[in-house]
This record gives structure tokens, sequence and C-alpha cells, in this order.
């Protein structure tokens, strides 16, 4: 089962900021500076936070996650308000067998 999630950092170094970002976007849709919405599972999760670790600097950056729970449930984008510019869509995503 796959859950929604938005993650946002704060990173005070830019090496470390783009590395950050260049991980989160193969994973997730930026939906606001520093913040992304991803769709993972359980071992997808694991496997981010695995790469994100080391990127971090403990004392001077943040990571933040916020579980918004089941991807295919219809309440999901009310848990999440944007005043403004809307939000992106999720895109459907499809395997590719290459």
């Amino acid at each position: 089962m796959r859950n929604s999630f938005i993650i946002s950092y704060d990173i005070s170094h830019p090496k470390r900021w783009r590395r950050v970002y260049r991980i989160l976007m193969g994973v997730g849709d930026p939906i606001q500076f520093s913040v992304f919405r991803c769709e993972l599972s359980r071992s997808e999760k694991v496997i981010l936070l695995e790469k994100l670790y080391p990127e971090l600097n403990q004392n001077e950056d943040r990571v933040l996650v916020v579980d918004l729970g089941p991807a295919n449930s219809d309440c999901t984008e009310d848990r999440v308000e944007c005043w403004g510019k809307p939000l992106s869509q999720m895109p459907e995503r499809k395997a590719k067998i290459v």
C-alpha cells in the first residue's frame, strides 16, 4: 500500500540543498520551494530516508516528513490546503517495461 507524504526541508548550505532537491525530484513532485508531495510504499520511504540522511548536516539542516495517509484515499486531497496558485496534480504513473 502506498501513502501520500509531504516532505519539506530546510537546508542551510546550497550544495547540500541541491543534492536533497535532486533526490526528491526522483521520487515526488515539487509543490512549493523545498516542499514535495510523494506517494511511497513503506520500503520506498525507507530507501528515500536512507538516501537523504547522509546528505544532511544534523546540526544545521532539517527534514520534515508528514504522512497524509493512503494514496488512493478520496480524503487525501482534503488534508492539504493551499491558497493562491493551486498545487500541482500528481501525474498518473505507470510502469515502463524496458
